[in-house]
Formats: structure tokens, C-alpha cells, sequence
């Protein structure tokens, strides 16, 4: 049975008889249910009766109604009402548009908006560089999703994508003050969201894909990378990546292993795991397995998408052909970004002294983290129940900040490689144990650092690239100097 959790949180409002021994007799029946009291508060009290608000985190919405019947099924108790607290947080939803300047008088609407408005669309119009330092450009990105790869939800459309991608723009404002707005569209045809992506560019110092099946987003991410002046981020694979490099560095920290001479095994070749695999190997990964759901992925196969079949050629050089599970036998690594339960308790067993796994499905990973955690030293995933949370809010909102900050126009993979770093040093010598390989999403460091790694890894590369521009013009010169003599 899976674990109450936060995301299945309900408060119950409970009338019951007045007596000192009433709260607790409500809670022991919680309990017994199964659930997770996280709150008990008398709203109300009279003379015979108490109201009682319980909040307890449960596993769904089976396990709610069980214990909305467990409270009713005691003597003189009565439930008047259930709230869902996840529910009742998205009422509504969770953005608002709030002006940054007060109008409190014609004089201030008068520079806000007509007439004055009109000498800063000219100014726009005469230099349109200029949008970036006097509209919302300047800090500003949009969240791009065409709904048909969510979460561990799968194909469900724009609108069903909507909460998620409003819970993003949240996290890009909160952890680094970034203005991030939700772009919902609904076509799954990749030509159809290219052309829109485009004509939207203007309003945008930056997109985040997001969501997207694979292999469509390599496409899209490709083309609108090359087509527009702005950094186009795909966070299911390039967040994905950064945030488990960062992980797996320090994991490897603490099995006293390095990352050249390990054999790691990834599940799943989508966007994801290509991602991982790639930022793994520019690091300096030598021993990569990557199995999808026929098995491993190697150089005697053939593959229809350019991703396997670059996976194939620049991993599993011995060329195992077999599956996931066999993969695993003396692995060091294992790397999930796959489904629900693909390995078991033998496979990680099965695995060599002081394993790393990392199972990062979501809601539900490749295999329980506490049956992991039996035979591996470190255990990570994507949850926030558990230790070791791999999650990209780690990466996405300073990665995007150091961004929109240096006026970047592209994203290399020095950023990627640096964001990692910034991440994986916010854990101290001290603090590094095998339950922390990876700091809290609420450390109020991580979006700072990361921003100004990448910030500096954006100018370092503009001023390499302003370096070779003028050794070319001097050779230039010098050839042509040499040409006229």
C-alpha cells in the first residue's frame, strides 16, 4: 500500500461529544485508518458538542472515504464536511497579474499608458533591443506545454496540463523572482507549435518546453533554438539532467567512487534519459547502459528516432543486448526515468557493493525507495516524502535567472555543467551522508548560486567568442596586409 501523502491531503470537520478525551479518541481513529494526522483544531465549543477540524494526509480517495467512515463509526460522532486542501489550493488557480507601478492619478496614467506610452513604443520601434530593458521582456519567460506528456500522466491535453504549468510559474517567481507565465496550446502538431512559440517571441526573454512528448520536443526544442534570439530550455530534459548530475556527483562522493569508472544503468531513452545520458558522458561517463522497454539499446539495433541512435553509438561498449534486469547484475548505478515498478528487489540485490539508485518515476518509482534501500548505500527520487529528492525546481528557476540576468540568447553546455556544480557544492563536507547528497528545494542559496554560475559560464562564453572574433579580424588583416605587399 503507498504511503499517506501531502498530495492526498483532506481536513474533515468532525462534530463530537464534549469531553476532555474527544480530540484524542479522534485522532486514534485517524490513526487506525491509516492516514496521517498533520492537524487537529477545535474550531468550536459548546456545552455538549466540539468541532473539531482534522487534517491528515492519506494515499486517495478510496483511503479518504475510509476515514471519513472510521470517524463516523464512533459513538456520538458526526463528520459535517470533507475539503480536499489540494484542491481548494488550485480554486481558482494559482497566478495573478499584479501592475509594478502605481496609478493613483491621471499624471501616473498618463506616462502608464496614453499619451506617454507612445514615446516608448517609438523609442521600441527605432531599436528593438530596447523591449528588453522597457517592457516585461526583461524578466519575463513563458512556460510552453502542448499537454501530452505530464508528469506521470501522460497524454492529457492543454487544459488537465494548466494546474502544472501555473505550479511551475509559481516556483520560477518564488524560489527566483522570476515572472513566468503558463502557454497552453492546444495542437500537438510540431510545425503548428514552432510557428506559434515564434510569433509569441516577442512578449518573452525566455521559453521553458515543457512537457512534451518525446520525440517531437527534440524537434522543437532543435528548431526554436536555431530560429529564435532568445533561450529556448527544455526542462524535462536539460532540468532533469542538471539535477542529477548534481546528485550523482555527490552520491559518488559518498560510495568513494568516481564517475569514469562506474557502470551506470539508465531506464528510459525519452527525453529525459537522453538528456542524462549525454551530460553524463560530456562529463567523462565511460561504462553507460540506457534500456528502454525492449531492452538495452546497442550499436547491432535499429532505431527509428536520431536519439537512440546516437545512444547507441556512444554507449554500451560492450554491446549488451539483453534487458533492464540483466543490466543491472554488478551495476553501480541505476538511474530510472522510466514507469512504476520496472525493477524489484532481486535486480537491486543483484547489484555491486555500495549501489546508487536513483529511481525518479513520478508519482511512483521504478521501485520503492524503502525496499532500495536495503541493499543500496544511497537511494534517491523525485518524491518529497522521502530523502534525497532529485527534483528540477532545484535547477529550472536560478537557471533561468542567470539567463534573463546575463541577456543570454542561448544555452551551451557549460551552463548545464555549472548549474550542476552550483548544486552539488550547496552540500558541505560535513553535511554529505547518504540520506543528503542533495540540498532542499527551500535552501535559499540554490536559485542564487545557480544563477550566478550560469550567468558567468554566459559571459565567460561571450567573451571566448568576442576573443576568437577579434583574432579573426587580426588574421584577417594580417592576410590581407601580407596579400597587398
Amino acid at each position: 500500500m503507498a504511503n499517506p501523502s501531502p498530495g492526498n491531503s483532506i481536513t474533515l470537520r468532525v462534530a463530537a461529544p464534549s469531553s476532555f478525551s474527544a480530540t484524542s479518541e479522534l485522532a486514534a481513529a485517524v490513526g487506525a485508518a491509516g492516514a496521517a494526522i498533520t492537524a487537529l483544531d477545535v474550531t468550536e465549543s459548546h456545552h455538549e458538542t466540539l468541532v473539531v477540524d482534522v487534517t491528515c494526509n492519506t494515499t486517495d480517495d478510496d483511503h479518504a472515504n475510509r476515514v471519513k467512515d472510521a470517524l463516523n463509526a464512533l459513538d456520538g460522532v458526526t463528520v459535517q464536511h470533507v475539503s480536499d486542501r489540494t484542491f481548494l489550493m488550485h480554486l481558482g488557480g494559482k497566478l495573478e497579474v499584479v501592475p509594478k507601478v502605481a496609478l493613483r492619478n491621471r499624471d501616473d496614467l498618463s506616462r502608464a499608458y496614453t499619451p506617454g506610452v507612445a514615446r516608448v513604443c517609438l523609442a521600441i520601434a527605432e531599436d528593438p533591443a530596447a523591449a528588453r530593458n522597457l517592457t516585461v521582456k526583461r524578466n519575463t519567460i513563458a512556460v510552453v506545454t502542448d499537454g501530452s506528456a505530464v508528469l506521470g500522466l501522460g497524454n492529457i491535453g492543454p487544459a488537465a496540463a494548466l494546474p502544472v504549468m501555473e505550479g511551475k510559474a509559481a516556483l520560477f517567481k518564488q524560489f527566483a523572482n522570476v515572472d513566468a507565465w503558463p502557454v497552453c496550446l492546444d495542437t500537438q502538431d510540431t510545425e503548428e507549435i514552432i510557428m506559434i512559440v515564434k510569433a509569441l517571441a516577442p512578449v518573452y526573454g525566455g521559453v521553458n518546453l515543457e512537457d512534451i512528448a518525446a520525440p517531437r520536443c527534440f524537434e522543437i526544442e532543435n528548431r526554436l533554438r536555431a530560429e529564435l534570439d532568445i533561450p529556448v530550455f527544455h526542462d524535462d530534459q536539460h532540468g532533469t539532467a542538471i539535477v542529477t548530475l548534481a546528485a550523482l556527483t555527490n552520491a559518488l562522493r559518498v560510495v568513494d567512487k568516481k564517475l569514469p569508472e562506474v557502470r551506470i544503468v539508465v531506464s528510459g531513452v525519452g527525453a529525459a534519459g537522453s538528456a542524462i545520458i549525454q551530460l553524463l558522458k560530456a562529463q567523462g561517463a565511460q561504462h553507460i547502459v540506457a534500456a528502454g522497454r525492449s531492452g538495452a539499446i546497442h550499436a547491432g539495433g535499429e532505431y527509428s528516432d536520431e536519439h537512440r541512435g546516437w545512444i547507441a553509438a556512444n554507449t554500451n561498449e560492450e554491446g549488451f543486448s539483453g534487458t533492464l534486469h540483466e543490466a543491472l547484475k554488478g551495476a553501480d548505478v541505476f538511474i530510472g526515468v522510466s514507469a512504476p515498478h520496472v525493477i524489484g528487489e532481486e535486480q537491486v540485490a543483484s547489484m555491486a557493493e555500495n549501489a546508487i539508485v536513483f529511481a525518479m518515476a513520478n508519482p511512483t518509482p521504478e521501485i520503492d525507495p524503502v525496499i532500495a534501500a536495503k541493499y543500496a548505500t544511497v537511494v534517491a527520487t523525485g518524491r518529497s516524502d522521502f530523502p534525497n529528492q532529485i527534483n528540477n525546481v532545484l535547477a529550472f528557476p536560478g537557471f533561468f535567472r542567470g539567463l534573463l540576468d546575463a541577456g543570454a540568447s542561448d544555452i551551451i553546455p557549460e551552463m548545464l555543467v555549472a548549474a550542476a556544480e552550483a548544486i552539488a557544492n550547496r552540500v558541505a563536507d560535513d553535511e554529505l551522508n547518504a540520506s543528503y547528497i542533495i540540498p532542499s528545494v527551500f535552501d535559499p542559496h540554490v536559485a542564487a548560486d545557480v544563477a550566478s554560475a550560469v550567468a558567468a559560464a554566459a559571459h565567460a562564453a561571450t567573451a571566448s567568442s568576442a576573443t576568437a572574433s577579434a583574432n579573426a579580424g587580426s588574421t584577417a588583416t594580417a592576410d590581407a596586409a601580407f596579400a597587398t605587399a
